[in-house]
């Protein structure tokens, strides 16, 4: 397995078709783009394989969040996502605040982890 800190490259297309046998939807590749150019983006790849992605997006001094971390599911319990939250602890300028979907809080405590503030969400107009 290889892994790669703040992976400027990596690649929207490739990304989408990763995301999308996690998370099945409607992307936009031109917003991905800018989207992956905003984030420090932490790859995992098998050979050229994109199998796992921790993206963090930070101010650089006062905060930070972990947008997503994904793993696909044939090379999920294999301590890829552990190695991913690691990379991101030692590579991150900030503390670091994310949420977590239901039923993962186990793993992110088995990780150093520890539960915080509560989380909340402000729907754009419009948005379902």
């Amino acid at each position: 397995m290889e892994y790669r800190v703040d992976d400027q490259g990596l690649d929207a297309a490739a990304f989408l078709s990763f995301v999308n046998q996690i998370w099945p939807g409607d992307y936009d590749l031109q917003k991905t783009e800018r989207a992956l150019a905003k984030t420090i983006n932490i790859a995992a790849y098998d050979g050229q394989l994109l199998v796992g992605c921790l993206r963090i997006l930070t101010d650089g001094y006062y905060f930070g969040t972990i947008t997503e971390l994904l793993v696909l599911p044939q090379y999920q319990r294999q301590g890829i996502g552990s190695r991913l939250l690691q990379l991101a602890r030692e590579h991150t300028p900030t503390m670091l605040y994310f949420g977590a979907q239901p039923g993962a809080e186990r793993f992110y405590e088995k990780n150093g982890c520890r539960p915080s503030l509560p989380s909340y969400a402000i729907q754009k107009e419009g948005a379902q």
